[in-house]
This record gives structure tokens, C-alpha cells and sequence, in this order.
């Protein structure tokens, strides 16, 4: 009944009609359900109606649909249940300031650094993507996800033979040193010689990885690379072995750590001769238009 469902709500449409036809409190109480596979399967009906959907979001915030979710993801026995009940609670808070709200003061966070330590690879995946848009959207969490211990955590994770999770927990490491409007950061060099062996094993990884694996690491690539030079002040090695752009790749993308950690502000005043480069070529007359016209030039030839 639930995959039947869960086909009838993939239209917006039928999705937002599930709360009129009286269907939506059912689907929410399958969430409590003696059985494991009847609870992970609502857990996936619930992601598919809330998914970039903020009028059904709205509907199961107001029938309490958080409330199992989140005690599904923090306590069921079952690693699936809670890991379809995780996706569900993504989805639910995703662009959802109320949902976000609920979500921090119900100690998610708590939770999440659980799942951090799961050995179900898909988990942990999507706790760390979850992690890094929670500190993309408040960066004021960065300290508290510092206090709950969550950068040893992450350390762990960016040496998993998972490339996924590697790459999501070197994101969530990024996101954590980025320097924050109010000049903060969290310092994950100070003091901490496991970041900087973690990021040499990387860099020893990937020159040791064949050509067609460099190719699909580039992200990490380039990942490790903005987290040395925000972490240390300098371009990774990768830089000098040729390994951070591959010959037949493009150019690579806006530089992550430069963009988060050197604020333009900061970035000009630090470098005066730049800026006096610009004023002086503000000042410049472009010569790029037409000159003046020859009735113009003889016009002013009779006058003098």
C-alpha cells in the first residue's frame, strides 16, 4: 500500500492533496509501526511528498511529523529505518527556517554526531551532507558542532575507502574553517598534527591513484587542496605535482578557500599596490570610442 502511495504523491499536486483526502496523519503514524520495513518505507513516502515542496513541509510540520521522524532517526534499532528516517528529516527542513529551528532544539545535532560514528557507509553520508548545509545556513552552529566533537568525527571519515563519504567530510571540514562574517573560524590546524598527516595521506593517495581515478577524484582533488591552503596559508602540494588540474581539464572552479576566507574588504586593504593599480586605472581615459569627427577637428583648426 505504501509503494502504491508513494507513486500516487511523486506529483506536487497529489502531495499537497494528501492532507485534504485524510491521508497524511496515517501515513505518519506507519512511522511508529511494529515493523521495520513498514517504518523505513513511510520514512521514504514522507521524503518524496516534502522534497522541494514547501506547502506539504508546512503540512507535516503542523501535523508534528518532526516529532517521529526524528526520534526514528536518533533511536531505532533498525540502521535503515533511521537512515530513511534521516532522508525524510533533510527533505522536511531543506529551505525550512521553522523546520531548521525545530530540528536544533530537539539536539539533532546529537544525533547526527551519532550517526557520524554508524558503519552503514550510506548514514554517514547523508548526516555529513546534512551537517555541511546546516553550517552553510547557520554559521553560528560551527561552535557547536566543535564542542560535540564533531571535527575529530569528520577527521575520521575524510580517510574512508567510501570516496562519497570522503568527500563529504572534507566538505563539512571546509565548512567548519571557513572564516565567518564576524572574522571567527574554527582553528582545526591549532594544535591538531591529525589534519595535517590526514591531508598528507590524501596528497600521497591521490598522486599514488591511476589517471581514470584522478579523473574522478577531481572534487576531492581540489577539495584537499582549499582545505591546506585555508588551513595553512599555502597551495597544497598537489599544486606543484601537476595533480590539482589534469592535462584536457578546464580551468578549475572559483577557488573555495580564497572565496570563504579572504574577505574582498580585507583582501584589498592587505594589498595596497593592487589598489592603487585600480584607482590609477580608473583614472586612465579609455580610449576604446571613435575619435572626434573631421568636422569637429576643422571646426576647431578656424577658431584657433
Amino acid at each position: 500500500m505504501l509503494d502504491e502511495l508513494q507513486e500516487h504523491v511523486e506529483s506536487i499536486d497529489m502531495a499537497n492533496d494528501l492532507h485534504s483526502i485524510g491521508g497524511l496523519a496515517p501515513l505518519l503514524g506507519y512511522l511508529k509501526n511494529s515493523h521495520a520495513n513498514i517504518r523505513a518505507k513511510a520514512g521514504e513516502v514522507v521524503t518524496t511528498i516534502v522534497q522541494n515542496n514547501p506547502r506539504s513541509q508546512q503540512l507535516v510540520m503542523e501535523a508534528n511529523g518532526l516529532e517521529p521522524l526524528l526520534s526514528n532517526f536518533a533511536s531505532d534499532p533498525d540502521v535503515t529505518v533511521r537512515t530513511k528516517a534521516l532522508g525524510a528529516i533533510s527533505s522536511l527542513i531543506r529551505h525550512n527556517k521553522p523546520g531548521i529551528e525545530a530540528f536544533r532544539l530537539a539536539n539533532g545535532y546529537a544525533a547526527l554526531r551519532d550517526a557520524l560514528g554508524s558503519e552503514s557507509v550510506k548514514f554517514q553520508r547523508k548526516a555529513l551532507n546534512l551537517i555541511q548545509y546546516l553550517l552553510n545556513e547557520n554559521a553560528s552552529d560551527c561552535s557547536v558542532v566543535d564542542k560535540l566533537g564533531f571535527p575529530r568525527l569528520m577527521l575520521h571519515l575524510a580517510s574512508s575507502e567510501d570516496p562519497d563519504v570522503r568527500e563529504a567530510a572534507l566538505r563539512g571540514l571546509l565548512e567548519l574553517a571557513r572564516e565567518k562574517a564576524d572574522g571567527s573560524a574554527i582553528k582545526l590546524a591549532e594544535d591538531n598534527e591529525k589534519l595535517k598527516q590526514l591531508l598528507g595521506e590524501r596528497i600521497k593517495g591521490i598522486s599514488l591513484m591511476s589517471p581514470e581515478d584522478l579523473g574522478a577524484a577531481r572534487e576531492e582533488r581540489h577539495l584537499v587542496d582549499s582545505l591546506w591552503n585555508a588551513c595553512y596559508n599555502e597551495p597544497s602540494s598537489l599544486r606543484d605535482k601537476g595533480l590539482l588540474v589534469l592535462p584536457g581539464e578546464d580551468a578549475p572552479p572559483p577557488d573555495v578557500a580564497s572565496k570563504h576566507f579572504e574577505p574582498p574588504l580585507r583582501a584589498w586593504a592587505a594589498n595596497p599596490a593592487s589598489k592603487k593599480s585600480s584607482v590609477e586605472q580608473k583614472e586612465t581615459p579609455l580610449l576604446l570610442g571613435p575619435g572626434p569627427s573631421s568636422e569637429a577637428t576643422s571646426n576647431q583648426d578656424t577658431s584657433m
